[in-house]
This record gives C-alpha cells, sequence and structure tokens, in this order.
C-alpha cells in the first residue's frame, strides 16, 4: 500500500535549507533596495537645497553668500551630521541673464551615510532680482 508520508521523510530537511537560503537572499534585496532608497532621499535633498539656496540668496534683500548658508541649512536639516557635503555658489550668465549657481558636492552613500566622498555633485539657479 502507497502512502505519501513515507516519500516525505526523505525531503524533510530541505525545507529549513531552502528557508534559509531564500530569507538570506530576500534580505539581502531588502537592503539593496534600502541603500538605493537612501541616496535618492541624500540626492534629492541637495537638489532641493541647492535650489531653494539659490531662490533665497536672489531676493532682493539677500546676498549670494546668504543664499549658500541657506543650502547649508536645509542640507543640515535633511541629512545626518556625518554626512559630507561642500556648497559653493557662484555669479553665472544663463542666456544673458544674470544669477546665482549654488553647487552641492555630496557623499554618494554605499553603506547607510558611509559612501564615496564627492560622489554626488548637484546644482541649483536662480535669476537675480533686480
Amino acid at each position: 500500500m502507497y502512502s505519501p508520508l513515507q516519500n516525505d521523510t526523505k525531503e524533510r530537511g530541505n525545507v529549513t535549507a531552502e528557508f534559509v537560503m531564500v530569507s538570506a537572499l530576500v534580505l539581502m534585496l531588502f537592503g539593496v533596495v534600502l541603500q538605493i532608497a537612501f541616496a535618492l532621499y541624500a540626492r534629492n535633498i541637495m537638489l532641493d537645497a541647492a535650489s531653494a539656496g539659490a531662490r533665497y540668496g536672489t531676493l532682493l534683500d539677500r546676498t549670494e553668500s546668504e543664499g549658500r548658508t541657506r543650502t547649508e541649512e536645509i542640507i543640515a536639516g535633511g541629512l545626518p551630521d556625518i554626512y559630507q557635503t561642500t556648497v559653493s555658489s557662484s555669479a553665472v550668465t544663463v542666456n544673458g541673464v544674470d544669477a546665482i549657481e549654488i553647487r552641492v558636492h555630496g557623499t554618494l552613500p554605499v553603506v547607510g551615510p558611509f559612501g564615496f566622498d564627492q560622489g554626488i555633485e548637484v546644482s541649483g539657479h536662480a535669476i537675480v532680482q533686480k
């Protein structure tokens, strides 16, 4: 007489091994997705800070250095303190119009906030109000 339970005894130990292998792969994939999300978050914070700082620096009663300071404040509020960024500003001409450009160089996060220095570079522009 055939019993399905007799054939399952040979395969009984494989379930544990398969679970460990699959769960390790799923956790690793989850970690990679989280890291990519953090890298995109850091880039978007820097891009928004550069744009907002450029707009702030072009207001009638503001200066270029105040725009750079505003950019640094936004980045400090949105990213961890360990995150390395360099903010620079310059007066530029865009299509014959005076503007301010703020550039942000930051760390490309590879493991948490740690990563390659100067891995991300973004800039923001705004037309100077007169």
